[in-house]
Parts: structure tokens; sequence; C-alpha cells
């Protein structure tokens, strides 16, 4: 396997340190791109720092210049902000002379009319449209997500759940995954990714409460709204699972508290 130098959008999120770890632990040149300065206690010289606001421009040519591979993990949930963020950086790694670049998206952004989804689907036609190599990977909702949401929809004593399935993976699944398209051709749009299995959301908050040591009494809700009934209808899950770290198996490490 020859070593690249690879630049991490995104490179201190959850996925992104997974990433990052991943990749240094592969032999990776890897440069960390953020919005701030590197932590005065981060001092591992395994991989560089670079200071970028994809949404000025700011530091974006410098970051990009020398590298083989962009895995382009940042993102942002305001409207229109994705799109903002992709095509400051797609006229960036136009001007370095087109490395292969990676985009994360998610599974159902065609099928769930979800704002956030259907700027996620815009990044997605503007990495297709460029001309520059690319490959795009869509992949389930994280653990992380699905615990974060649970925290607060078992805040009240009656934990309406919204009756849908999710699938949810590990990012250090999603992060092998793209250790291995990093050192492979640009493919275009890959196969979906999606977690070892899939629970209704009912299963998960039990899994969730038993894990925190709390108990609430579920309720499951169907909520109305297209947005919901494309969840209801499946279509943020996908039949590519991995054999990869469960929710409760995540649950029960430590950080996941």
């Amino acid at each position: 396997m020859r070593h690249k130098k690879i630049l991490v959008t995104g490179g201190t999120g959850t996925l992104g340190r997974a990433l990052v770890r991943r990749l240094v632990q592969d032999g990776h040149e890897v440069r960390v791109a953020s919005r701030r300065l590197r932590p005065a206690h981060d001092r591992d010289e395994r991989y560089s720092w670079a200071v970028v606001d994809l949404r000025s421009g700011h530091g974006v040519d410098a970051a990009v210049t020398g590298v083989d591979v962009i895995i382009h993990s940042a993102t942002s949930p305001r409207r229109g902000a994705e799109v903002t963020l992709t095509r400051t950086l797609l006229e960036a790694v136009k001007r370095a002379g087109s490395p292969h670049l990676i985009y994360i998206s998610i599974v159902g952004v065609d099928r769930i009319p979800l704002r956030y989804y259907q700027d996620k689907l815009a990044a997605e036609q503007l990495i297709a449209e460029s001309g520059l190599p690319y490959t795009i990977l869509r992949a389930t909702q994280f653990h992380d997500l699905v615990r974060y949401w649970f925290t607060w929809v078992t805040w009240p004593p009656v934990a309406l759940v919204p009756t849908m399935r999710f699938q949810p993976i590990d990012v250090r699944d999603v992060a092998d995954r793209l250790a291995e398209l990093v050192v492979g051709e640009p493919a275009g749009r890959v196969p979906d990714i999606g977690g070892p299995q899939v629970h209704h959301t009912r299963e998960l908050a039990r899994s969730y409460l038993q894990a925190t040591g709390r108990r609430r009494l579920i309720v499951p809700v169907r909520v109305p709204g297209r947005t919901f009934r494309a969840f209801r209808q499946g279509h943020n899950l996908t039949e590519n699972a991995v054999d990869g770290v469960t929710f409760e198996e995540y649950l029960a490490t430590p950080a996941s508290h």
C-alpha cells in the first residue's frame, strides 16, 4: 500500500477524530483542517494542522496544496452551509491540481425531505458535476448522534419515541471504510454503508436507558409529515451492513456517556 498525503476537513469532529487516528495508524501523512488553532495540549507529531475556514475560504488553498487525497467530513446543519463549504473546497481543489476528493454523506439524502439532507444531496451533486476525481460514500446515522438524540427524547418522565427504525453505525467502522477508499481509485458513488443491526426506536431507547441506569415509560408515537413518513418507510436504511460495533456495544464503552 502506497502511503498518501491526506487532508481531512472536519478533522476535529466525531468522525474526523476517528478517521485521523485510523489514517495515521496506516502510515499516511495526515493534515487536519480545522477552523481553530491547534490546542496547546495536542502535541501529536504524527499529523500536521491547518487553520481553515471553508465559509470565507481563509487558508483553504494552502491546506489543499500538495495532498493526494482530501476527505471532506466538515459539515454544518445551517441552511445552505453544506453547499457553501463544499463549493469553497471544490474551487480550491481545482486550483491545486485535482487530488482525489472523498465526500461522506448520509443514506437517504435523496429520499428523505429533511432540509439538512437536501443540502447534503446538493453538495453531492456539486461534486459529481465538478469534473474532479471523486468518491461519495453514504453512511447511516452514527451511534453518537442516536445517543445524543435519546438524551433529549428520554429526558421527560414519559419518553415519546417517534415510530421509525435506525441502523446506527460506529464512526470507527466508517473510518475503516474511508481508509479503504483512500488507497483506491476515484469511484464516483460507492455502495452505502450501514450499521450491523436495524432497530425500532423503542428498542434503541430501552438500550439507552438501561446503559444509563434510568427508567422511563416509552411511548411510541406516529409523527405526521413527509419526513417522518420517509423514515418509517426505511429510506434511512441500507442492505450493506458492516460486521462492526453494535449500538449496545457502543453504549458499553465509558466514552459514550
